[in-house]
């Protein structure tokens, strides 16, 4: 059986950070920079760090990707316990970790063989894919074979967000600043999706009880969910998730729902205090799930 490892960036969210560790999952780091200093997603900072230096008022944080040479170093170093990489990330329009990847394993071409796949998406979107492929790692599944599973996978994995916070669409050229300046003044909140890899305005809503009422809305649209997702800039939930928490249990009494801390990359884009939902829709891909 080929030995297949699975490579991925500090943006993915797992279910169970544990197993992936276990199941040898590499997972590369964004950096994360306040001002001139700089922090290694999710080992020199973590989620509940990141958000307490946005509350102080630190300079706007900004996400780095891994770079070619810090994929190189990781192809490089499996390579030699491994006939096959198969890497895994970050939507190519939400950072350049993907471009970076493609770049390290291009150069490698002959050497190694390393296949590098944009999920087109990002958080708990990009670790649906990636522990569906460890899945298919462990049943002996083909490196071609995984790698159509989680391109097949892609479309079925929506993500929105409502965003408090409209610097940090400014920031990132997602909102222009004479847009961000009077819809703070209004008290605008933007209602985003992630559509093609990108995230995309859809709405605006005035009020957060509005925006729990536009999240329920997206969510009852799906009839076969198979996982539901909470996220927010929290590590446990705060009143406007209890609130769409008992919502949701109306409407979906059999179903579980799971609340996540987004981390620091994603946070860059939607700042603190914004509230996001991922739905994964239910289709037979033959994960095992």
């Amino acid at each position: 059986m080929a030995r297949i490892r699975i490579v991925t960036d500090s943006a993915v969210q797992f279910a169970d950070p544990a197993w992936a560790e276990r199941l040898g999952v590499v997972v590369v780091p964004h950096t994360i920079q306040f001002g001139n200093q700089t922090f290694r997603e999710g080992m020199d900072i973590t989620p509940e760090e990141f958000f307490r230096r946005v509350a102080l008022g630190d300079p706007k944080p900004v996400a780095l990707p891994p770079t070619v040479e810090d994929f190189t170093r990781v192809y490089t170093g499996l390579a030699r316990t491994s006939d096959y990489i198969l890497s895994i990330h970050t939507s190519g329009k939400l950072s350049r970790a993907y471009r970076h990847a493609k770049t390290a394993a291009d150069a490698l071409l002959g050497r190694t063989q390393v296949r590098v796949v944009d999920s087109m998406t990002i958080s708990r979107g990009l670790g649906i894919l990636v522990e569906a492929a460890m899945h298919a790692v462990e049943e002996g599944r083909a490196l071609d074979e995984i790698v159509r599973l989680v391109r097949g996978m892609i479309s079925s994995i929506y993500m929105v967000f409502v965003v408090e916070d409209l610097a940090y669409l400014e920031r990132s050229g997602r909102m222009g600043p004479a847009q961000a300046i009077l819809g703070t003044m209004l008290g605008i909140k933007p209602f985003l999706t992630i559509e093609e890899g990108d995230l995309i305005p859809m709405e605006k809503v005035r009020s957060r009880d509005k925006a729990v009422e536009k999240l329920l809305e997206f969510i009852t649209e799906f009839a076969n969910i198979a996982e539901l997702t909470i996220l927010q800039s929290a590590r446990h939930p705060t009143e406007d998730t209890r609130m769409l928490l008992d919502r949701l249990t109306e409407e979906y009494p059999d179903q579980e729902f799971f609340v996540r801390m987004y981390g620091p990359t994603l946070g860059c884009f939607i700042g603190p205090n914004s509230l996001g939902v991922l739905v994964y829709e239910a289709e037979d891909h033959g994960t095992g799930f």
